[in-house]
């Protein structure tokens, strides 16, 4: 089994050291984004999908059920990831979240893939852009952002409740929420990013870039229910 030895803080590390793990973590995330692709792929075929479907809306509460399971294997995948002991423990970590995502994106992809394909893409596009956009603000700055962490977690419960209540009561999410839940997400990019300058460990690249995919699936999931809305409207 592969071990890692104890390591410092990127604050704290040589400046190629930083560099080093700042490549690792980006290079990482580029091959979770590659991945959720690929999943999501075999995922949306039709004969793969509509199962999915029917499982996830299959009564009132099924979505609330596949969300608490998310959440689930979500915690588990972090502490995973987060496993300094280990690399293939945190490799195991980063490939069972992405492939949580890829199947808790179904419904969504494939009600877009079959109405509405080009919004895909460009969610897709939108995604990408702001990502590089807010990354780039938060390495010129160099800007410490862990005060939002607070506001993130705040903010995530009561995002979290009003889903819940959504689907306990019926009642649509519309445009409203889904531009606060990318506002939510461009502040979760910011705080990210500002951690691998500044809080994680120089061996925790796999973490650091599961926690940024997080935020990017995040982002790309509001802004594609956003156009959605929009193109409907």
């Amino acid at each position: 089994m592969t071990t890692y030895q104890r390591s410092m803080t990127v604050a704290h590390a040589q400046p190629t050291e930083r560099a080093k793990f700042i490549r690792k973590t980006y290079a990482h995330l580029a091959g979770a984004i590659l991945f959720f692709i690929l999943v999501e792929s075999f995922l949306l075929q039709p004969e793969i999908a509509q199962p999915i479907l029917q499982t996830f809306l299959s009564g009132q509460y099924s979505w609330l059920i596949v969300l608490g399971g998310f959440m689930l294997i979500s915690h588990i995948a972090n502490w995973w990831a987060n496993n300094q002991a280990s690399a293939a423990m945190q490799y195991l970590g980063l490939g069972v979240y992405v492939i949580a995502e890829a199947v808790i994106f179904v419904p969504l992809l494939y009600i877009a893939q079959s109405h509405m394909p080009e919004v895909i893409i460009q969610a897709g596009v939108v995604t990408l852009s702001m990502f590089g956009g807010l990354t780039a603000v938060a390495f010129m700055t160099r800007k410490d952002f862990s005060f939002l962490g607070p506001i993130l977690t705040i903010g995530g419960f009561v995002a979290l409740g009003t889903i819940i209540c959504a689907i306990a009561f019926g009642f649509n999410l519309g445009v409203l929420f889904s531009s606060v839940m990318i506002l939510f997400a461009v502040g979760a990019i910011l705080y990210d990013t500002s951690n691998i300058m500044h809080r994680y460990n120089t061996n925790q690249h796999v973490a650091a870039s599961l926690s940024l995919f997080a935020s990017v699936a995040l982002l790309f999931w509001y802004v594609l229910r956003l156009l959605m809305s929009l193109s409907r409207d």
